[in-house]
């Protein structure tokens, strides 16, 4: 059965002006287009069931823009999420009324922030606006500020904790809010550590509430700042500086009360990324044989390790205990709960009890970094 005459008749002198995109509400049996001129909109009058007659009308639309019925591969579904669109068919994505080739278009590397803007009338999400913001177009542009604002507003009802995670961390790349509103979240995150894990992970050394530089600072400053190629020597200064004992400070307060497996695996992660300058091969899982193989490496004089204790020279010995902690650190990242997570769903008090013979050797280094 064909789509009625008039609604055949008025989608396609619709068609015919400057179309940017197109968006159908079902609910509603409506169909949206967005034009040079504004939003153009036509009441759709089925003479058949809804979902069929939706069906018609993309068919028409896709007709209209692609020269085929077929429309969106939907079936494509998850190479579009990949980012795989081609950069000179996104423009029609945005015409077919259908959401998943919306999807495709925000999930594209090459997507503008003109895209950006039509792709948000057509899909105003907190999904969509993620996966936008990943792109430097959309933030460098009004949009971006727009999107991170929506995301700020929608987090208290975030439940999905990657995401809630995920939204602080697009939300704080540079320009997009102000330092208010990064305050704010910052408030926010005593009662909601996930967000600590979104600050660490994006801007680990400029945390909005800085603790006071490490006692030992000074003197490190004096001795270790001209050994500018030893990464070792750079670490302990920068974690004994403000900034490190603030991140040391942040990580403390994320590790009180993780609420899942995914806060968990992106805090390990943001607290090992700290300390990727000075990082080694770590050759297990466990985190004993991890400690284990620290203390080797420091000692046996063929490791790159030993030799750069050895130029830190006559500090080394009274600063072994942070060196090894630091090398510790670099290593404990979401290996380490792999294997937990791998035979266990459990999440809250439960998850944290389980996970204690990781986060406590892990805590125990953070400690010997702070006092």
């Amino acid at each position: 059965m064909p789509l009625s005459p008039e609604d055949s008749l008025r989608l396609n002198v619709m068609m015919k002006q400057a179309v940017k995109a197109v968006r159908i509400d079902e609910s509603k049996m409506c169909v949206h287009a967005l034009t040079e001129k504004g939003e153009a909109r036509a009441q759709l009058n089925p003479n058949c069931k809804d979902e069929k007659y939706l069906k018609l009308v993309r068919e028409l639309l896709s007709t209209i823009v692609l020269g085929s019925p077929k429309g969106y591969p939907v079936f494509l579904s998850r190479w579009s999420r990949m980012g795989q669109a081609k950069d000179e068919s996104l423009d029609r994505l945005l015409l077919l009324g259908e959401p998943e080739a919306v999807v495709a278009l925000v999930h594209a590397a090459g997507l503008s922030a003109t895209q950006a803007r039509h792709a948000w009338w057509c899909m105003p999400s907190a999904e969509t606006a993620r996966r936008m913001l990943e792109k430097d177009s959309v933030v460098n542009d009004e949009i971006g500020k727009e999107l991170a604002d929506f995301l700020i507003e929608f987090l208290p009802f975030e439940e999905d904790q990657r995401a809630m995670i995920e939204s602080v961390m697009l939300v704080l790349k540079p320009g997009l809010i102000s330092d208010q509103e990064r305050m704010k979240l910052w408030v926010k995150a005593k009662s909601k550590s996930s967000y600590y894990v979104g600050f660490m992970a994006t801007t680990p050394n400029q945390l909005p509430e800085q603790q006071p530089a490490h006692a030992l600072y000074p003197a490190l400053a004096e001795k270790l700042a001209p050994l500018t190629e030893n990464p070792l020597a750079q670490m302990l200064l920068q974690i004994h500086a403000v900034q490190g004992q603030s991140f040391l400070q942040t990580a403390r307060a994320a590790f009180k009360r993780p609420n899942n497996q995914d806060v968990v695996v992106a805090l390990v992660n943001s607290v090992a990324n700290y300390f990727n300058a000075v990082a080694v091969p770590a050759p297990s899982q466990d985190v004993t044989e991890i400690i284990c193989y620290i203390d080797s490496i420091c000692a046996d004089p063929t490791q790159p390790v030993a030799q750069y204790l050895t130029e830190i020279s006559g500090l080394a010995e009274a600063l072994e205990a942070r060196i090894k902690a630091m090398l510790i650190l670099s290593c404990l990242d979401e290996k380490v709960v792999g294997p937990i997570f791998a035979v266990s769903t459990a999440i809250g008090s439960v998850m944290r009890k389980k996970l204690e013979p990781v986060t406590r050797p892990l805590l125990q280094q953070l400690d010997i970094l702070q006092q």
